[in-house]
């Protein structure tokens, strides 16, 4: 907590101050943050009712002690509840009318002639003793609304016992945007047992305006209950509580309270959605990347042509053009000519595919192609590419060149690294996760920014190359930083120590010491500064290497003496086991990127469109999306398929993630192909 007040970010923690926290990961910090930022919400929500009854007069000694012994927002509220101001309400109208004295007389049970005794509150305003009732009814009401212990109960049978019904409107039954939500159509379940997309997906059809939802309990036996708790006797006192209870449930608490479960399991359901999100985006950033390697990136196309531009092994552009391969144009051999000059002229090593429109057409025709070295065919994902080319940092980067240039850029970059290029997008335009238009989006942000400064520092990045985008998630520096380093980079040149980061404008001493573990800088002064070892412990790294008798250059990789080191002989009150162990494991492979290279894949060349498929075929795939109900697979047509959860394995599957990763290639089987709805069914092979 004291590091997290200091404005210490959870790479850094994690990474760095192992003794501190006892070894804990970036997840459970993370779950530390989440309690800790709700418990500093709730204290700040409880000051605020405790001076708002202060300045009311009405807060008592006991009140007080269960404002601040309460440890949710919902037995908080309840507490207020009696005391908030209300808008004008049907009790409050009634308590104007003098008819407060009349209700607590019929709540004792005790009044003999209960109509004589509401003659009494007749007036101007109350004509009749049948309104002096009514009125005395609605403060009954609002009181047993107000009931901590009535409510919970009533909490308890939603929780348990809720169903959740959906009916179709039926002017929206032929409507065609209607048909996707076909299955909730008439659709009834236990609130608690109803899964994330499914509670999603039936909300999102209710705020289409197709479907009407309903929340349900067993009214009767909660009637009942509240009766038992509140009438005593018999007569016609309790004849009128009785109307005020059910006025109270019908009328008060239970909208109030089916609204707070449904609301509650939207909640989870965002939870879940969210993990799911931040799962794949994870897996997305930390994919393979090719590396530094020239590259001829193509977006592909038909009418329009494909855009090709050759980038060098920073990604920087050296050329583009267009060519027309494909139909109407159908100039296939100055295509292939082109491409092939091209490759011999910047030294290509791999060529760059988006996978959108034209993909498997313009792959067929490279790989016609015969270049006198080896040269790798990658389809890449196309998912943000023109979010990308029409942003602010594509404008930035390439203000000389048009949006077709900058998607086709962004194509081969993500094949040279999907990270550095994948940051510079929206996360929810990356095309991964499920409904996540549908959910908080404040948490869905803080939760993708939080993925995102995860995986950037869990790869490092080399402060001399890295984009504005990518320095930004870099752990204590953000945009603003960003922005001043590539400035003072563009100025000074290359950076050739972490010393030097120091001088970089509003740079301070915490910053530094926040990023300069997760900052790379390649053939520098000090050969520690490529690697993930911490500029704080540079003095240990130079007294074990000074203890063997060896400079720190060629200390470093050398595995067969680190091992050898006696750890337990350089513990200190401030550096622990991990810690040096952690310095140990990184001067073995100094800089080691983390994530596996880019491997080259093929699609089946007989399947062109959803109509090639048949039942029972075994075809490559590429995993590209996962969700809680499965995973959808691109075998290299419009449509991806679905494997559904329950055909990843023969046996029981809690969790997709524990057996396929996104991006992963994978053998499927077709189960079954629905041409008109564009469905296409699938099971895990291998």
């Amino acid at each position: 907590m004291s590091l997290l007040n200091e404005d210490a970010t959870i790479p850094f923690i994690s990474r760095y101050r192992k003794e501190i926290t006892g070894n804990l990961d970036e997840v459970q910090i993370g779950e530390i943050v989440k309690f800790k930022e709700l418990f500093e919400a709730l204290e700040k929500r409880k000051i605020s009712i405790l001076k708002t009854l202060e300045e009311q007069n009405v807060l008592t000694t006991e009140l007080s002690q269960k404002i601040h012994n309460s440890q949710d927002f919902i037995s908080l509220e309840d507490l207020y509840l009696p005391f908030k101001k209300k808008r004008k309400t049907k009790a409050e109208t009634a308590r104007l009318q003098g008819l407060e004295p009349l209700a607590k007389m019929i709540m004792s049970q005790n009044v003999n002639n209960l109509e004589q005794t509401a003659s009494k509150y007749t007036s101007k305003e109350v004509a009749t003793i049948d309104d002096a009732m009514e009125g005395a009814r609605f403060i009954i009401a609002e009181w047993i609304n107000e009931r901590t212990d009535i409510r919970n109960n009533i909490r308890r049978e939603l929780e348990r016992f809720a169903t959740i019904s959906s009916k179709i409107i039926k002017s929206k039954i032929d409507e065609e945007k209607a048909q996707k939500f076909k299955d909730y159509f008439d659709w009834n379940e236990a609130l608690k047992n109803i899964p994330s997309h499914r509670l999603l997906a039936i909300l999102r059809a209710e705020n289409e305006g197709f479907i009407r939802v309903k929340i349900e309990i067993d009214s009767e036996r909660i009637l009942q209950r509240i009766e038992n708790r509140i009438i005593k006797s018999q007569n016609n006192c309790s004849a009128q509580i009785e109307f005020a209870i059910q006025d109270a449930y019908k009328r008060l608490l239970f909208p109030s309270l089916s609204n707070e479960a449904l609301s509650i399991a939207k909640e989870k359901a965002d939870e879940d959605a969210i993990n799911v999100f931040t799962k794949n985006l994870k897996q997305l950033l930390l994919g393979s990347p090719l590396g530094e390697k020239r590259v001829l990136a193509i977006d592909p196309g038909f009418k329009s042509g494909c855009k090709l531009v050759c980038l060098n092994e920073q990604g920087d552009l050296l050329h583009n053009e267009n060519i027309y391969p494909h139909q109407p144009q159908n100039q296939t051999n100055e295509a292939i000519k082109k491409i092939g000059s091209l490759v011999d002229a910047y030294k290509i090593d791999a060529i760059a595919i988006g996978n959108g429109t034209a993909s498997r057409e313009t792959e067929e025709l490279v790989k016609k192609i015969f270049f006198k070295d080896k040269v790798d065919v990658f389809v890449v994902s196309e998912a943000g590419a023109s979010i990308y080319s029409a942003s602010k940092i594509a404008r930035d980067e390439f203000p000389n060149y048009d949006v077709t240039v900058r998607g086709s850029v962004s194509i081969g970059r993500r094949l040279q690294d999907p990270l550095a290029e994948l940051v510079k997008i929206d996360a929810k335009s990356i095309g991964v996760g499920q409904y996540q238009h549908d959910v908080d989006q404040t948490k869905l942000k803080k939760s993708l920014d939080t993925t995102v400064e995860s995986c950037v520092n869990t790869v490092g990045v080399n402060i001399n190359t890295a984009s504005e985008s990518l320095l930004s998630y870099v752990s204590g520096i953000g945009p603003k930083l960003a922005e001043n380093i590539v400035n003072y980079r563009n100025e000074k040149g290359s950076f050739t120590s972490r010393k030097e980061i120091k001088k970089v404008p509003r740079l301070g001493g915490k910053a530094f010491e926040q990023a300069a573990g997760f900052l790379r800088i390649k053939n520098g002064k000090n050969p520690l500064d490529n690697s993930a070892v911490h500029p704080e412990s540079y003095v240990l790294v130079d007294k074990i290497a000074k203890d063997l008798k060896i400079n720190i250059a060629d200390l470093i990789g050398n595995k067969d003496i680190l091992q050898k080191i006696n750890l337990q002989h350089y513990v200190s009150e401030t550096i622990g086991l991990p810690t040096l162990q952690d310095i140990v494991k990184e001067l073995e492979k100094p800089g080691l990127d983390p994530r596996e290279k880019a491997k080259v894949f093929s699609f089946d060349a007989n399947i062109k469109t959803i109509a090639d498929l048949k039942t029972g075929q075994l075809l490559p795939g590429i995993v590209n999306n996962i969700t809680n109900f499965g995973c959808f697979v691109d075998i290299g047509i419009k449509e991806s398929g679905l494997i559904h959860i329950s055909n990843l394995s023969d046996t029981f599957v809690k969790d997709v993630n524990a057996i396929v990763n996104l991006q992963q290639q994978i053998i499927v089987k077709v189960l079954e192909v629905d041409v008109v709805r564009k469905r296409i069914q699938l099971a895990l092979v291998k």
